[in-house]
């Protein structure tokens, strides 16, 4: 039994990032989802909720993620 459930792992290792304007391409998801918790923890106001809002679409393994509302 794999520890964390197939359905929830990411397809790809790949996933892009749109935070601020600014387009990122990551070849390592975890890479990834380490910078955006990093940065989560040190940002407040309005860029935290930016960032805090691609760290969860990390979380639930998007391919893209970003932070304008669509």
């Amino acid at each position: 039994m794999l520890k964390i459930p197939e359905l929830a792992m990411p397809r790809s290792r790949k996933v892009t990032t749109v935070c601020n304007g600014r387009r990122e391409f990551w070849t390592d998801y975890e890479e990834a989802k380490a910078y955006f918790l990093e940065l989560m923890m040190t940002t407040e106001g309005e860029e935290h909720d930016r960032v805090e809002c691609i760290y969860i679409q990390l979380i639930h393994g998007l391919d893209e993620c970003s932070d304008e509302d669509e």
